[in-house]
C-alpha cells in the first residue's frame, strides 16, 4: 500500500531533526569550575606575593595568564548542558 504524502514528509522530517544531546559529563564540570578557580587563585597569588609568585620572570603578564585561565573556564560554560 502506498504511503500518503503527509506520512512520508513527517517520517523524513523526524529523520533529519537532530537528536537531543544528553547532559554534560561530570568531568567537564570539574574542569570548568577548576579553571575558573585556578585563574582566580593565580591572580590572587600574584597580588599577595607582590609579583614573586607564581612566575616572577613574567611580571605583570601573570595577570593576563590568570585571566586567560579563568576566561577559558567561563567559555566552557557555553557548552555546558545541565
Amino acid at each position: 500500500m502506498p504511503e500518503s504524502k503527509e506520512r512520508r514528509t513527517a517520517r523524513t522530517r523526524a529523520a533529519r531533526s537532530p537528536k537531543p544531546a544528553g547532559p554534560t559529563p561530570q568531568w567537564y564540570k570539574y574542569v570548568m569550575f577548576g579553571l575558573m578557580v585556578l585563574g582566580l587563585l593565580w591572580i590572587i597569588a600574584f597580588y599577595i606575593s607582590q609579583g614573586t609568585f607564581p612566575l616572577p620572570q613574567l611580571g605583570n603578564w601573570n595577570i593576563l595568564i590568570g585571566f586567560g585561565i579563568a576566561i577559558t573556564g567561563f567559555l566552557m560554560t557555553l557548552r555546558w548542558r545541565g
